[in-house]
C-alpha cells in the first residue's frame, strides 16, 4: 500500500509547476538531530520558557548556552541525511521550486537545496543584540567550555544570540511573506516530517489546499491537517522520500 501512496505522490509532483515542500524536525531527526516534541524530545528534558524565551534570554543568557553547550555539538556535527538529498534531487529536476523549512539547522542547504526558505531562522550564526556583530555559531560554541555566557568578541557584551526565533519572538516577516506566496501559487504541497502543530508554520500548508493544491503529507505520526490530504503517508522522511524520487528520475 505504501509504494502505491509514493506511486501517487510521484504522479502528482511530475506533473507539478509550482511544487513545493515544507519540512520539519522530522527530516533532520534522522541525522541525529534530536526534536523539540514529542517522547524523547528537547522540551521533554527542558522548560522550553526557561530555556528558549526571549525575555528569559534577556535576563540571562546562561540558561539558553548551559543547554546549547550539551546539544551543540550534535547540531553543528550533523549531515544531510538521504532525504535532504531527496529534496534536493527533487528541485533540481524541477519538481519543487522550492524547500519552506522549520528547521535552523542548515542541513537542506548543505545537501544542494538551491531555494531554501527559514521561518526559524539560522542556527549556523549568532548576533550580539547590543553592537550587531555577527559570528559563526562553531565559533561561539568552542568557547562555551571556558566561557559562560560567551562574550562578543567586538564590544564584550553577554547578549549574543542565535539568529534563530525563539519564543516571544516574531517570526522573520519576508521570509513568512515568501513562504505564504509559494503556498498559494503551488499546485503540490509536500510536507514532511512536521507535526503540524507550530503556527504559523502550520497555516502554510493550509494556504496551499485553500488555493486548489494537492497536499502530501509524509510524516510518523498523524497531523491535524491528515485530513486535506489527497496522499498520506505514513513513514520516514530518510526511507519514503530517496523512493520517491528514483520513481521520478530519468530511465
Amino acid at each position: 500500500m505504501i509504494n502505491g501512496r509514493i506511486g501517487r505522490a510521484a504522479e502528482l509532483l511530475s506533473s507539478a509547476h509550482a511544487g513545493i515542500a515544507l519540512t520539519g524536525a522530522g527530516v533532520s531527526a534522522e541525522s541525529g538531530i534530536p526534536t523539540f516534541r514529542g517522547e524523547g524530545g528537547l522540551w521533554s528534558q527542558y522548560d522550553p520558557v526557561k530555556v528558549a524565551s526571549i525575555g528569559n534570554f534577556l535576563n540571562d543568557p546562561t540558561a539558553y548556552w548551559s543547554v546549547a553547550r550539551e546539544r551543540g555539538p550534535a547540531v553543528l556535527s550533523a549531515r544531510p541525511n538521504p532525504g535532504h538529498a531527496a529534496l534536493a534531487a527533487l528541485e533540481e529536476a524541477g519538481h519543487l521550486v522550492a524547500v519552506i523549512t522549520q528547521n535552523t539547522d542548515g542541513l537542506h542547504q548543505d545537501a544542494g537545496t538551491q531555494r531554501v526558505i527559514e521561518l526559524h531562522g539560522s542556527g549556523r550564526t549568532v548576533q550580539c543584540l547590543d553592537c550587531g556583530a555577527r559570528e559563526k555559531r562553531a565559533e561561539v560554541q568552542s568557547r562555551l567550555a571556558t566561557e559562560m555566557p560567551p562574550l562578543c568578541r567586538m564590544c564584550g557584551g553577554i547578549f549574543l544570540k542565535p539568529t534563530v526565533v525563539l519564543f516571544g519572538e516574531a517570526m522573520p516577516i519576508p521570509a513568512m511573506q515568501e513562504a505564504f506566496a509559494l503556498a498559494r501559487a503551488a499546485d503540490v504541497m509536500l510536507v514532511v516530517g512536521s507535526s503540524l502543530v507550530v503556527y504559523p508554520a502550520a497555516q502554510i500548508p493550509l494556504a496551499a489546499v485553500e488555493a486548489g493544491a494537492a497536499l502530501v503529507v509524509i510524516n510518523a505520526e498523524a497531523t491535524p491537517l491528515d485530513r486535506h490530504a489527497e496522499v498520506l503517508i505514513r513513514g520516514r522522511s530518510g526511507e519514503v522520500l530517496p523512493e520517491l524520487a528514483a520513481l521520478m528520475s530519468p530511465a
